[in-house]
């Protein structure tokens, strides 16, 4: 018995269609599910595929408050800039860099309209360690 790895993440949003915009125009997603007018759990719903992670929102009421817990996404470095310019386009508050030691990778953080904070990394978990190693 072992787990096989992450199932989904699930996001409770005030407003699903201005999250599905984040998701596909912003971060290139890909919408599988609308539950419309017949949701099928606790409220009206919306699936999406996004590197190989499905995602679910709902509708709800998302934190009260911002903080560091966040999800990250692994993307090329190369790919920064063009997700930084599709995200400011849609509004979304870009955040500072946190401090980094040489070889950690880069990253890209913001906030959606929900208080939702995520990453998106250009590294791994590897370079990550040897990088660590190597400032130790």
């Amino acid at each position: 018995m072992s787990i096989c790895g992450i199932s989904h993440l699930t996001f409770l949003v005030r407003d699903l269609e201005r999250t599905a915009r984040l998701l596909v125009e912003g971060l290139g997603a890909r919408e599988v599910y609308d539950s419309g007018t017949r949701p099928h759990s606790l409220s009206r719903e919306k699936f999406f595929e996004l590197g190989g992670v499905w995602i679910a929102t709902m509708e709800g009421e998302p934190p009260a408050e911002r903080s560091y817990r966040h999800v990250a996404f692994q993307v090329a470095a190369g790919d920064l800039p063009g997700y930084r310019t599709r995200l400011e386009r849609l509004g979304v508050d870009i955040r500072p860099p946190r401090p980094r030691i040489e070889g950690e990778g880069e990253s890209l953080y913001f906030h959606d309209f929900d208080n939702h904070l995520f990453e998106l990394h250009a590294g791994t978990l590897a370079s990550r360690l040897a990088a660590y190693a190597a400032a130790s």
